[in-house]
């Protein structure tokens, strides 16, 4: 993902927000662990109302992070390793250009 372009930094804003909720965060790790599984499942294993999980599973698939099907009745989630492979790059990159300067070196000037 190169993060330099705008529709890039949309993209790796509005995944960043989904992550930060702890309920996501837990949802996201139950779907790794599962590899797919329906809403009920999420449910089962969460302290979360079943609208409460719909929500979550909701903002995880709008960012990208989530893949949906459907499955006859249910919905099945999987977690897209992909887009959090090119997450993790986007974050890494950043971090790098960020902080891997001469700017960082602790002096404490800005």
């Amino acid at each position: 993902m190169n993060i330099a372009s705008p529709q890039r930094h949309d993209v790796l804003a509005r995944r960043l927000g989904a992550l930060a909720h702890p309920a996501r965060l837990d949802i996201l790790r139950h779907l790794a662990e599962a590899d797919c599984c329906c809403c009920k499942d999420v449910v089962g294993r969460l302290d979360l109302a079943q609208s409460t999980v719909s929500q979550h599973l909701k903002v995880l698939v709008e960012a990208g992070l989530v893949r949906v099907v459907s499955d006859r009745q249910r919905s099945l989630y999987s977690v897209d390793r992909a887009a959090l492979g090119e997450l993790g790059a986007a974050m890494t990159d950043m971090m790098r250009n960020c902080c891997d300067s001469e700017r960082c070196s602790g002096s404490g000037e800005r």
